[in-house]
Order: C-alpha cells, then sequence, then structure tokens
C-alpha cells in the first residue's frame, strides 16, 4: 500500500551542512523523484535509504509500494526527519551504516538500498552491500561521478579496479546518468552519476568466495605488474605461475576469468593453510 506523501518541506528550517560529514543536499526535485524511480521495487518489501538529509529523496521513496526506512549519522538531520515525516515514525534510525548491524533492523529480510551517497564513505558504503549480497537484491544512488563509471567500468581501460571486478561479479551494474554540481547546496567541485545494481540470478560463485575476494585486491594493490609478479605473496608453485593466465594484468581481466583464476589458484590456497 503507498503512503501518503509528507508534507511540504518548511525551507526556514533547513539543516545545515556539515562538511565532516561530506554533506551536499539535494536540491532538484525532479532528479530526486528520477533517483527513487531507478529501484524495481519488486521481490522485496522494505527499502532503506542512507544519508537522506532533510528528505529530498525520501519523499519520493514514500510514494512507492515499499516500507521505507533511513539511516542517518546527523542528528540535526533526524530532529528535522522526525518533525517532518511523521510517516517515517519508527523508521528513523540514528546509527553510521557503516557500523551499524543491519539485521537489527531486517534480520533476514530482502531489501533494497538507495541514497545520495557522501563522497568520502561512497565506496566503503559498497563495499558493505557486497557483503550483505544476500539480503540486498537491488541497489542505486549517487556518487561521485568517477566513481560511479568506475564500478560499471568493463576490463581493458584505466578505472577498471577492484570495485569493478567485485561488483560485476554479483551485481549487473548500469550507469544511468550524469548529475551537475549545480543541484547540490552546497555544490560540490565535481559532476556526480547515479548508477544502479541488480543482483544476478545466479550470484553464487564456483569458487571460494573469500579467495575470489583476495586475489581480485591482490592482484590490483600492483596493477602494473603482471599477475605473476603481483600475486607472488601467495606463494603460488612455479608451474602454476607459468600459467598464460599470468602472464596477464589486471585490467585485462573479466570478472569470470578472475573467478577462473581462482579456481586454479584454490588447490594450493587450501594446501597451504
Amino acid at each position: 500500500m503507498k503512503n501518503n506523501r509528507p508534507p511540504r518541506q518548511d525551507s526556514n528550517t533547513d539543516v545545515r551542512a556539515k562538511k565532516h560529514l561530506g554533506q551536499h543536499f539535494l536540491t532538484d526535485e525532479n532528479i530526486a523523484r528520477k533517483i527513487a524511480d531507478t529501484l524495481d521495487y519488486s521481490g522485496y518489501e522494505k527499502t532503506l535509504e542512507i544519508g537522506p538529509g532533510m528528505g529530498v529523496l525520501t519523499k519520493y521513496l514514500l510514494e512507492k509500494d515499499t516500507e521505507v526506512h533511513v539511516i542517518e549519522i546527523d542528528s540535526e538531520s533526524v530532529e528535522y526527519l522526525e518533525s517532518h515525516y511523521l510517516h517515517l515514525r519508527g523508521r528513523i534510525h540514528e546509527k553510521d551504516f557503516l557500523k551499524h548491524d543491519l539485521g537489527s533492523i531486517f534480520r533476514e529480510e530482502q531489501f533494497a538500498v538507495i541514497g545520495n551517497f557522501p563522497y568520502n564513505i561512497s565506496t566503503q558504503i559498497v563495499f558493505k552491500v557486497l557483503q550483505m549480497r544476500d539480503q540486498i537484491p537491488e541497489f542505486s544512488g549517487m556518487f561521485q561521478k568517477e566513481v560511479a563509471k568506475r564500478i560499471c567500468e568493463k576490463e581493458g581501460s584505466k578505472a577498471y579496479g577492484i570495485l569493478s571486478v567485485l561488483v560485476q561479479a554479483f551485481y549487473e551494474a548500469e550507469y544511468l546518468f550524469t548529475v551537475p554540481p549545480t543541484v547540490f547546496n552546497p555544490p560540490p567541485k565535481v559532476d556526480s552519476g547515479v548508477l544502479r545494481l541488480k543482483r544476478k540470478e545466479n550470484y553464487s560463485l564456483p569458487c571460494n568466495e573469500k579467495l575470489f575476494f583476495t586475489v581480485v585486491k591482490t592482484s590490483f594493490n600492483q596493477r602494473r605488474k603482471t599477475l605473476r609478479n603481483s600475486l607472488k605473496s601467495l606463494n603460488l608453485p612455479d608451474n602454476l605461475r607459468e600459467d598464460t593466465i599470468f602472464g596477464s594484468r589486471p585490467e585485462q581481466l573479466g570478472f569470470q576469468q578472475f573467478i577462473e583464476l581462482t579456481q586454479k589458484i584454490e588447490p594450493y590456497a587450501v594446501s597451504n593453510k
């Protein structure tokens, strides 16, 4: 059942953006509506918005057929939301998204994640979503454009990296649109980009997933070197490192090839434990 739209906000009680929290409040209603429309709202009943601020995106989420929860670390924003968004009563969580156990909110339920993410923690947000991928079928939101592009980038590009591989192994990643600095208060110094992640139907990898993360991260830690050199710390036998795949650089491998690489390494990683 759709919620009623909350009353219009009083501009005289605006929350002050705080630099140490990386806050840039979105002021464009059309863009807020477009972001809210990026999710399908199917296959789950609840949606979590990270860092709602004064609720410019929240108001459009409340029009969707989903139970909206918001998580906000800024007490001033929380106070504002509690007084302006009565429909959210009991679903405003004054917590740090990165540190809070989301299981206490959603238990084992499926839920989507959305937001206008602070630039300074946006990649950490993605890593936490990956950790909780069993519960998060959809994810969308606004990042620094460079970061959003990197997440969606394919192999062969200089921008392609750890986040690109790890995200694309479990989710279909799509860059949606660019947002200029002028629609924020205060305006950031760079463009922003909105992306959408949809979890794959079969997102269980045919390899040791913990080792997969290790192989990807270790490979890109020295991205200019071939895998033969960048993976030396894994203490692999010389005969394995002669395999042709080890002559590649990490940005040349798609996520499927990283899965194959992990499968080759796995017997030796297990025996070295």
